[in-house]
């Protein structure tokens, strides 16, 4: 059968969907004499046959050689047996990218220092958006959550790591391919597969059920065929740890029995003094704390393929992907609410360290607090997509491709209840070792009668996302070496996002009970004794927390009481008040493209150097239309943009090992979302506004590449890739001061449960807002070395590695608010140059693999250099995350041709995430960890 030498985008990704299914069924995008395409390859006596892991290594690298542009893939070895657990840890092994974890599990990913929000992924061809509600909040924005998905619902994922104008634009980083299979690639007959794994994680010590299995069919004549499968997966695991929720400057009631007020507790003015100075000018931490969160996950996934093939000019393909993930989140904490209470609590014994913090100190009429925060959450995925390939003639083909895409994660609880005791006495805090600091209550946080029942929240919520695209991709072969491609895109992108609050204090203002609107907080009371700020806890309305192993040292308090929710909610019947709009998250975008490509396929040879390249432009035409609330009312904006977006990718061959590849294109990604909302959002715990700019222009940028491959011997490859991008438009905050009454902003808006509900003016309001700034500059290198050792003699033979190293610096200016430099006065707003937000600037990832065929083992390794992910609040300069290393392993047996066992461990240091605030002190914002995750089953292929 002839085979086109071009089939463009889609060529490439049935590569590597075909090779995980059977024989790698297209051909290169440019150059059949490099490498010749799999269906023609045939074995000969003395060529081996690679099986297993190795396998999928070898498809890989197939993929990666047999483009022009920069491209990294990894492939299945065989149906439903992805290598990894997870599609972002997969991803994690291909140079220049690194991931951030959430719940101990990959969830987004950076590719060359550009966060989650600048890739774009598509499932077979479709860019969409899933979103969960993993974390410590809901995903409101254009980054992909992978851990939406289980990963044997995939057979290969490839990375487009520069630009083509066939390629779909809104990438600074990536677009990357997520390919669920090829019906028709694989063997005549029926085909299946059933793997079942127990999961079980050493910190929860629970063990839950993972299987996955694939049925597939095609008919004799290989022109009809369908595969479904479906993956299910139940694990529970603890994350276990300590936090700040950063840190602050205040000023306190007194210091070491010095008044710094001239009345005691409340009111009266400041008395200025060397130790009420001191300590006012210090960074403490808001909110000292240890607690445990317990992830629930379930996920469920199917998915459908039915391809038909009535001659080889026509091929047409339905794909159908749908993916439900289920997150229970519970979270314990026994605190001190030292953030906007200082004005009542004591200082004493304090010391304050070189970096301004002060690091130790005790403490009375504290606001020692237990928490208990429950969250259900679903995201619910579904796509339905299809394509038509036709060849018109030997030399003119196209493709239709069209689809739609919706992903809803839906909150219907976020509950919390807070116990509060408002005049502890005694407690001591010790961030001596800041990542482990010694937490000691000096007033019993077991009896029920030193708590009251002060604060109640509910806050449900749902995020929408939306895709609809049709596509047309028309080829035409001039002459021979020499392809036009032109196309035409239509899609829509909408967003909605909306939130209420239940939130309320039980008697925070007057004295009026605001949960039921009737009752006082007084003697007569139905409900007991005075409640001061809240109900009287009895034991009915409260259950003992022992914390685990959370780091602590000796000394740290491990038990206290936190509100048993199902009581409390009943007994202040929260789910039965009439929720409330949460303004700042009632938005929507929609985003209409209309656009078109125009690109250029050549190869031959010039002076006998072979060559391969593209050129070519895109044009997309975007109307946007973001819709919030300002100042309580419905705004809408609308506003139109286009971009022209040039590229090239050129391949050149001096030696039928060695590619040096170049690329250059201008490159663009859409507004974050977020950022887009007219009108303002109000946190009241930390008295700032964020105002969105639904003017915002996007982040467009030049991207500049250079590589060096060197395929020395069979699958193996050394390579060197030097990269650029010159970001001309960058997004920048500006941060003032003011009063909330400067903003204009209604008081309705404020939570209700905070403590500007109860005083607006209480303090200056940080007011943040967004511009078009100047741009910025990033640079890097990734280094890769891959190779099985079959120089070794006997069974060392049998071993290989992988190895990438990636470095990257970045320069970009931002707005800041550092510390304030009078007791009690505003934050200093400055210009701080750092990296790119999420960019580490070092990243290295080892794998050392053994497989003879029957038996194969791999441990991987993974570290990640520390990096900032934002702007911090209250004095501090940029918050991140500390440097970690994740090491994994897995070992299979095949007992015959069709059964295997296997066991894999997960994070086996059980590494700790270090977050940091302020990124000169390197202020604790948590330190938790997650354990360790084993996986032990079989796999049954028929």
């Amino acid at each position: 059968m002839a085979i086109h030498a071009t089939r463009g985008l889609r060529a490439l990704t049935q590569l590597a969907c075909g090779a995980s299914l059977a024989a790698l069924a297209v051909s290169p995008a440019f150059a059949q004499d490099a490498a010749p395409a799999a269906d023609d390859a045939v074995a000969t006596e003395d060529e081996i046959v690679v099986t297993g892991f190795r396998a999928s290594l070898d498809k890989a690298l197939d993929v990666k050689r047999e483009s022009v542009a920069a491209v990294d893939a990894i492939v299945a070895e065989d149906i439903a047996k992805f290598p990894d657990q997870n599609l972002a840890e997969s991803l994690q092994r291909i140079p220049g990218i690194t991931i951030q974890r959430d719940g101990g599990e990959g969830r987004g990913i950076t590719v060359r220092g550009l966060g989650s929000q600048f890739t774009r992924v598509r499932v077979n061809g479709l860019e969409t958006v899933a979103t969960s509600t993993d974390g410590a909040s809901a995903n409101r924005d254009r980054a992909f959550d992978f851990n939406v998905f289980a990963s044997e619902l995939f057979s290969s994922i490839v990375v487009h790591k520069t630009a083509s104008a066939e390629l779909d634009e809104g990438s600074l980083g990536a677009v990357v391919d997520l390919n669920t299979g090829n019906p028709l690639a694989g063997k005549s007959g029926f085909t299946a597969a059933l793997s079942a794994q127990g999961s079980y994680n050493d910190l929860s010590e629970k063990v839950g059920p993972r299987v996955a299995g694939l049925l597939s069919w095609v008919n004799d004549a290989g022109t009809l065929g369908f595969a479904v499968s479906a993956a299910y997966s139940d694990q529970k695991t603890l994350e276990l740890g300590n936090n700040t929720v950063r840190w602050a400057q205040a000023r306190f009631d007194s210091v070491d029995g010095t008044p710094c007020f001239s009345n005691n507790n409340a009111g009266g003015t400041y008395v200025p003094s060397a130790a009420c100075n001191e300590v006012a000018l210090a960074f403490h931490p808001r909110i000292p704390r240890y607690g445990e969160i317990a992830h629930d996950k379930e996920r469920l996934g199917v998915t459908g393929s039915i391809q038909f093939a009535p001659t080889d000019a026509t091929k047409i393909s339905l794909d159908g992907l749908y993916s439900s993930f289920k997150h229970q989140r519970r979270e314990r904490w026994g605190e001190v609410l030292l953030r906007s209470n200082e004005r009542s609590i004591n200082v004493s014994d304090y010391v304050i360290d070189g970096d301004n913090n002060l690091i130790s100190a005790t403490l009375d009429d504290a606001w020692v607090r237990t928490e208990h925060y429950l969250r259900q959450a679903k995201t619910e995925f579904y796509q339905f997509g299809g394509s038509w390939d036709q060849d018109v003639s030997d030399n003119f083909r196209f493709t239709l491709l069209g689809g739609m895409s919706k992903s809803t994660a839906s909150i219907p609880l976020e509950t919390t209840l807070v116990f509060d005791d408002r005049d502890a006495q005694d407690y001591s805090y010790d961030y001596s070792n800041m990542a482990r600091p010694v937490l000691t209550f000096g007033t019993s946080v077991t009896d029920p009668a030193n708590f009251q029942l002060a604060e109640i929240r509910d806050r449900p919520s749902e995020v929408e996302n939306k895709f609809r695209t049709a596509q047309l991709r028309t080829e035409w072969d001039v002459a021979d070496g020499f392809t036009v491609k032109a196309g035409a895109v239509y899609r829509r992108f909408d967003f909605s996002s909306i939130a209420f609050t239940r939130d309320t204090v039980v008697c925070g203002n007057g004295g009026v009970d605001r949960v039921l609107g009737t009752l006082t907080c007084s003697p007569s009371s139905a409900f007991g004794p005075t409640a001061v700020y809240g109900f009287p806890v009895t034991s009915s309305l409260a259950e003992l927390f022992t914390l685990g192993k959370a780091g602590q040292p000796a000394g740290t308090t491990t038990e206290w009481l936190v509100p048993n929710l199902e009581a409390g909610t009943a007994f202040t019947g929260l789910y039965n008040r009439t929720p409330a709009l949460d303004a700042g998250n009632n938005r929507s975008v929609r985003e209409e493209v209309k656009g078109g490509y125009l690109q250029f396929d050549a190869k031959g040879e010039l002076g006998g150097l072979r060559y391969a390249l593209n050129a070519g432009v895109r044009y997309v035409h975007t109307d946007q239309t973001s819709s919030g609330l300002s100042s309580g009312a419905a705004v809408t904006v609308e506003r139109s943009y286009e971009d022209w977006l040039p590229s090239m990718n050129l391949a050149l061959f001096p030696h039928d090992d060695i590619i040096i590849r170049a690329a250059v294109a201008d490159v663009m990604t859409r507004p974050t979302l977020g950022n887009l909302t007219p009108g303002g959002s109000v946190d009241g715990f930390n008295y700032r506004i964020n105002y969105g700019n639904p003017f915002l222009d996007p982040f467009r940028a030049t991207s500049y590449d250079l590589a060096f491959e060197w395929y020395f011997a069979p699958q193996s490859i050394f390579s060197v890739a030097l990269f650029k991008k010159d970001i001309a438009s960058f997004p920048v905050s500006t941060t003032t001061s003011g009063t909330f009454a400067s903003t204009g902003l209604p008081t309705s808006i404020i939570p209700p449960s905070s403590p500007a509900a109860i005083n607006p003016e209480g303090q200056l309001w940080t007011i943040n807002s967004i511009g078009n700034g100047e741009g910025a500059s990033l640079k890097g290198v990734e280094v890769s070395l891959q190779a099985p050792f079959t120089f070794l003699p006997g069974f060392l033979s049998n071993f290989g590695g992988i190895a990438n190293a990636t470095f990257v610096d970045s320069d970009a200016d931002y707005s800041v608010a550092g510390p304030s430099i009078v007791p009690g006065g505003a934050n200093i707003g400055a210009i701080r140059n750092g990296t790119l937000f999420n960019l580490s600037k070092r990243a290295y990832n080892g794998t050392l693999y053994y497989d003879d065929g029957k038996f194969s083992a791999r441990a991987s390794i993974s570290y990640r250099s520390r990096y900032a992910d934002a702007n911090s609040g209250t004095g501090n300069v940029f918050e991140g995350y500390g440097s970690t290393i994740n090491v994994d392993a897995s070992m299979r047996y095949a007992i015959t041709d069709n059964i295997e066992l296997s066991i894999e461990g997960i994070n086996l240091t059980d590494e700790y995430r270090y977050r940091f605030t302020d990124i000169d002190a390197d202020r604790n914002y948590e330190n938790n960890h997650f354990g360790r995750t084993f996986l032990f089953g079989a796999r049954v292929k028929i």
